[in-house]
């Protein structure tokens, strides 16, 4: 196996064995032999445990691009609809494999150790925001433009962890709830950036309130 040795083998293990034992391997001997090969071969792609956990949602993550990228042409799309498609296609990967995703949020998103094991993904999801080239109102100052699109990035990334937020706390069939939620969130955003009518943020505020009446109940 040595020869064929993948990332995405050594990830697809170590969630299957967190899943199977309820917690990471003992040691990265004890996990290597389970693979059947040498540790040598292991630290070709990572170091640590918890290097491989912040690695899963980026593997999610560039899994998803490049199923966009195999089925759409960038052209084809505007950035709010590659937007919708990211979200779509992401989470559609992550209920294929929910089991785990749960298990390792299960502190909750907003843990700061688990914000840290976040960052990798963090990092290339700004990436890929960044490459939308999301067009808003311009205020004729390179500066301000500058710091807007910064925020831009942050304000997208603070959706997308809400957005696991709510798809981690959905008990709706088939999580259609977090696909409405994924709709009008996008559609609420791009509205506000570029200063348009206010209906879909009144819509999607509707809607959130309402999820969040119910589940006190």
């Amino acid at each position: 196996m040595e020869a064929t040795t993948t990332k995405q083998q050594i990830i697809s293990h170590y969630m299957d064995h967190v899943l199977e034992h309820g917690e990471e391997p003992k040691s990265i001997y004890s996990f290597t032999k389970e693979l059947k090969i040498d540790e040598n071969e292991f630290y070709k792609f990572y170091t640590s445990f918890d290097h491989i956990e912040s690695d899963v949602l980026v593997f999610f993550h560039d899994e998803t691009l490049r199923l966009m990228a195999s089925e759409t042409s960038e052209n084809e799309l505007d950035a709010k609809n590659q937007l919708l498609t990211f979200y779509y296609t992401f989470f559609e990967l992550m209920t294929n494999n929910r089991s785990y995703v749960a298990k390792s949020l299960q502190t909750g998103i907003y843990d700061l150790k688990k914000l840290k094991l976040l960052k990798p993904l963090k990092e290339e999801f700004k990436k890929f925001i960044k490459s939308l080239s999301i067009e808003t109102v311009d205020l004729k100052q390179d500066k301000i433009n500058s710091i807007k699109e910064k925020s831009i990035e942050e304000l997208a990334w603070s959706q997308l962890l809400f957005t696991i937020k709510f798809w981690l706390e959905d008990t709706s069939a088939s999580f259609e709830k977090t696909d409405l939620f994924i709709e009008k969130s996008v559609n609420a955003s791009f509205d506000f950036l570029s200063v348009t009518p206010l209906e879909n943020l009144i819509d999607f505020g509707k809607f959130f309130f309402k999820e969040k009446i119910k589940s006190k109940f």
